[in-house]
């Protein structure tokens, strides 16, 4: 009997160790969505009074959640009645990644500075609208963000399914779970902190009436919060080129083929997934640009 309850204890305690590692791989592998993912959460709330910045966040912490409530029991289906599929979909999903990423970097090098002055009149009238049009912009910033993060969350899935894809379902399911709460909580908690920096930094200025610590340390935060906003774009679009590519290198057997007598170490490995997603990326934003030119072609009258 107390055989038995130890080799219980050892397969569980082997389960455990399984789910851990298999976690931190999936943790990793998926890093490259979690910088875009907070960049995106936290421009969803700029230009919404200080008082609401918080609530929208949780309410789209919310959103997220039930996202992942959908997507892990689909994962984990998919996995069992069409595992065939587990592939394609992180190549769907490395894919995506390569895009988003190229078409940032299209808009940085080509964005107009009408774009850019257009945008700042948007802002400028949203500041003069009544409360209940507020309301109702603060909904459509709201639902426009769950439904990115539902595209993101998928990513998230679809990668992490791919690095258990070979475990028990106890695992799978253990590591999906884990992996979707882990990157919810840590996203919109770091998202929460990211946008309050600023109000922070005011605060501790404010109270500051003479030179001293708290408002050199105010002064500090308020001039690095839009420095963190744009280095988490920058990083957050250089991870997606790194996942994508790296999905594709190691899911296409040609491209792994070659990678194998190109890479000489982890730098050169890093490069080549880069280089890899970003004409990934190049050849599904030439392929999406030019489905959205047909479309807005003129059609000819019958």
């Amino acid at each position: 009997m107390a055989s038995s309850f130890l080799m219980l204890l050892d397969d569980i305690a082997t389960v455990l160790d399984d789910v851990s590692v298999l976690t931190k791989v999936a943790a990793k592998k998926t890093s490259g969505v979690l910088g875009d993912d907070l960049a995106l959460n936290a421009q969803q709330v700029i230009g919404v009074s200080a008082d609401r910045e918080l609530p929208i966040v949780w309410a789209v912490c919310k959103g997220s959640l039930l996202n992942k409530v959908i997507l892990v029991p689909a994962a984990l289906a998919i996995s069992v009645f069409m595992p065939s599929l587990v592939t394609p979909l992180l190549m769907i999903g490395g894919a995506y990644l390569c895009f988003e990423g190229f078409e940032k970097v299209w808009h940085v090098l080509f964005h107009s500075k009408e774009d850019q002055k257009k945008h700042i009149e948007n802002h400028k009238e949203h500041l003069a609208l009544s409360p209940e049009k507020l309301v109702e912009i603060e909904k459509e910033k709201i639902t426009g963000a769950v439904r990115t993060d539902f595209i993101l969350s998928a990513e998230i899935i679809a990668i992490t399914l791919g690095t258990v894809q070979e475990s028990s379902l106890g695992v799978k399911a253990a590591v999906l779970s884990g992996i979707a709460l882990i990157m919810t909580i840590g996203v919109y908690g770091l998202v929460a902190f990211i946008v309050k920096i600023d109000d922070i930094g005011l605060h501790l200025v404010s109270q500051s009436k003479a030179p001293g610590f708290k408002k050199t340390l105010g002064t500090a935060m308020l001039k690095f919060a839009p420095i963190l906003m744009k280095f988490l774009s920058v990083a957050g679009t250089a991870a997606m080129f790194l996942v994508g590519g790296g999905i594709f290198t190691h899911g296409l057997p040609w491209i792994h083929y070659l990678s194998e007598h190109v890479v000489t170490n982890a730098a050169v490995g890093i490069l080549f997934d880069g280089m890899v997603g970003a004409i990934v990326g190049l050849i599904c934003f030439l392929m999406v640009t030019t489905v959205q030119k047909f479309r807005k072609q003129p059609q000819p009258a019958a």
